[in-house]
Formats: structure tokens, sequence, C-alpha cells
């Protein structure tokens, strides 16, 4: 491996730490830069007054200003290296504004922006506390953490009424379940996610509500809801069986065509399937909604339904859903496959689930909040669109049913 060049500069300054406190051991070391942290904040500090009185501190000439230095005020302020006590220069009239360290602050580490990343990940507020008495060597009580984590409330509920694309080709709906106390009960609450694929095949979550109920009027309010945020027409629409959610999708986008989630169904029928023939019996269900056409899905399932009829619990499931099956079929391969697969959604909210399992939340705010940080965290990773966009794109506008729909957004 190549030697590693160094600045000058740096290897001075290293010189000058060695010098001055003589390490032995990399604790020594690591004590050394802390004891130099303060002098260095205090000499950049020196420097700023400098700048904004316009002449240095020994400067014995004519002044182009009546404002003078005035001492100093002592300040805690927290590093990298824990907690250090630090001069700050004052002048008379009170006007100087320090950058390195600005009034008001005591925090140089930027470390509400890692409690926030950490709070996302799904860390507890007692680990998050933990976790940075470890690295940073002070303390920050449950209280602060909360507090630090309520200041993006404004920010989500932006986001949560932000506008949206004017057409959507796929959505999809998905349920968690989250326990929220309120009135000193813990009621296990329903919290839908809506992801939306764009004309550009790119993921968006449209929003995420908490409801009690899964009525017809609950389900008119939300897609008014995003119908108000600017979104004009949706394609298609994976759910799982919700009641209610198809007529009120349907009174708002009437041309929208509803599918059932092969994933949430395929779950239904193997709770009647011992262990041992989960793989086999998946294998052979995906045989059937992942056939050539029409006719060879019927085909395999007709064989499906012979070779597990042991299990008629769970062929019942597809023998009351087959519609559901046979309208995958009225579309062409590519977009077929992103109807039945459902990966998208289903990451998604594993990696929300992470978040929701810290306990009981105390609002509805506070769910919404260790959820929006986390779909934050999400929408970094989404930078390309779904694969063979383009594809499925081109059969859209091949199908009568979405040719105008598609021409109207897309030109």
């Amino acid at each position: 491996m190549a030697r590693i060049k160094r600045d000058p500069k740096d290897v001075e300054i290293a010189n000058q730490i060695i010098k001055a406190y003589q390490p032995k051991t990399a604790a020594d070391v690591e004590n050394a830069i802390k004891s130099a942290f303060a002098p260095i904040f205090e000499a950049i500090l020196k420097g700023e007054m400098d700048a904004h009185l316009g002449y240095e501190s020994n400067d014995k000439g004519s002044k182009n200003t009546d404002n003078r230095r005035n001492g100093y005020d002592s300040k805690d302020i927290r590093t990298s290296y824990g907690e250090l006590s630090i001069n700050v220069p004052r002048d008379r009239d009170g006007s100087f504004e320090p950058i390195s360290v600005p009034k008001g602050s005591k925090d140089v580490t930027a470390i509400e922006d890692k409690v926030l990343s950490l709070y996302a990940k799904g860390m507890s507020q007692r680990d998050i506390a933990d976790t940075i008495e470890d690295i940073y060597n002070y303390k920050l009580s449950p209280e602060k953490i909360s507090k630090i984590t309520d200041c993006v409330l404004d920010e989500m509920h932006k986001w949560r009424t932000r506008l949206l694309k004017k057409v959507y080709p796929f959505v999809f709906v998905d349920c968690l379940y989250v326990d929220i106390r309120r009135d000193g009960i813990v009621k296990n609450e329903a919290v839908y996610v809506v992801l939306g694929y764009d004309l550009q095949g790119y993921k968006d979550i449209l929003g995420i509500w908490i409801s009690e109920s899964e009525s017809k009027h609950f389900w008119m309010g939300i897609f008014d809801e995003i119908k108000s945020r600017g979104v004009e027409d949706i394609f298609i629409v994976s759910m799982d069986g919700v009641s209610g959610l198809e007529a009120g999708l349907k009174s708002i986008y009437p041309k929208t065509v509803t599918q059932r989630c092969i994933i949430h169904l395929t779950r239904n029928s193997i709770k009647y399937v011992p262990t041992k023939d989960y793989k086999e019996f998946t294998r052979d269900l995906k045989n059937v909604y992942g056939a050539v056409n029409v006719e060879t899905a019927k085909e395999n399932f007709d064989k499906f339904c012979d070779k597990w009829n042991k299990y008629p619990s769970a062929v019942k499931v597809w023998k009351n859903h087959f519609d559901q099956v046979e309208q995958l079929f009225d579309f062409p391969s590519d977009i077929r496959r992103v109807m039945y697969t459902t990966n998208a959604i289903e990451s998604i909210n594993s990696s929300l689930r992470k978040v929701i399992k810290k306990g009981a939340f105390t609002s509805d705010d506070s769910v919404y909040k260790a959820l929006y940080l986390r779909t934050k965290e999400l929408h970094k990773k989404w930078t390309r669109p779904i694969r063979n966009w383009a594809l499925i794109l081109n059969q859209f506008d091949l199908d009568s049913r979405f040719h105008d729909r598609i021409e109207k957004y897309m030109y």
C-alpha cells in the first residue's frame, strides 16, 4: 500500500500537541486532543472578534469603530470529545455574533442530526441516550431526546400535506399495527401505508394514516385527500381485503382497477398449511398466478386444487378469489408482474415495523413522527426507477384503457 501523504500544516500541529502533552498511549492522545480543543475554539473566536471589530487585540493604531472588546463570558459546549468550558469574547455594544459557536448554541457536534438518525433507525430513547454517552461522554435525558425529535413535527405535517404527482400508474395499500396509549388504555390500531410509482417509475410514499375504522367513508376521505393534493389519476391499486377500501376508492377514482394483493392471499391460505409444506405449496401457487397466460393458469390451478385438497380451507381461499387471479391476465406480463410482486411495500413495512416496536406510543403525532423519520431514510435509497420501467410504460401505452391517460400526462 502506498504511503499516505500528509499536509505539512497538520504534521506541524501534531508535533506541537505531542511536544506540549507528551502522550504515551492512545488514551493519552485522545486526552491531548481534548485538552487542545478549548484553546483552538478560543483562538477561532478571537479571530472572529478581530474580523468583527476590524482590528486585532494588540493594535494600538486608530480605529474605525467606537466598539471595543469587553472581556469574556464562560460557556460550556458539547464536542465530539465530551463537554468543554471555553471563554467567549464580548464586545461593548453586544453586536458580536460568533459563527463557530453561535449564541444560544452549546452543541458543535450536530448531535441533533445524530439523534434523529438513530431514532429513524428504530432505536429507543434509552438506547439512544446510552449510545450518545458511550461515544460523546455526556448524557441526554429522555426529555431532551424527545425535544430533539419533536423539532421535525412541523416538517412532518408539511410532508403529510405536500403536493403529489398528477398520476400514479401503481399504488399499493398495506397495513401495520401499532400500540397507542389513549386515556391510560393501550389500543392496537391500524396504520395504513400508501406507496405509489410515478410515471417515471420512482417510488414515493404518498401518505401514512392511522384509523380504528376500515369503513367506506374513511377510505373516501383518504383518497379525497390524495386527490386534493394533486393526484388526478391512479391506474391500478393493489390492496389487501380491507373492507370499504374499494368502494371508497371508486367513489373518488372510478376508472381505477383494484387488485387483491397476491401476497396477502398467500398468507391467508398458508395459515391452514403445515410448516413442512409451505415451500412446495407456495411454489405451486406461483405456477398459477405466474403462468404465461390465463389458460395455463386455470390448468395449473386445477392441478393445484387436486394436489392440495388435503388442506381444503387453504384451497378455499384461492377458489373464493380466483377471479382476482384471472384479472391479472387482463394485463401484459410486465404490468402483471408488478401487480403480484409486492416486494416494495413489503420491504417498506418491514423497515417501518422496526420503529414501532418501541412500546406504546403516546399520541398519533408520536407515531407519525417515528414513521416519517424512517421514510426519510428510505427515500435516500430510492435513486432509480423500478426494473423494466420502460417496458411497463410501453405496455400501458398500448392498452386502450390507459393509452389516452398516458398521453395526457406524458406529453
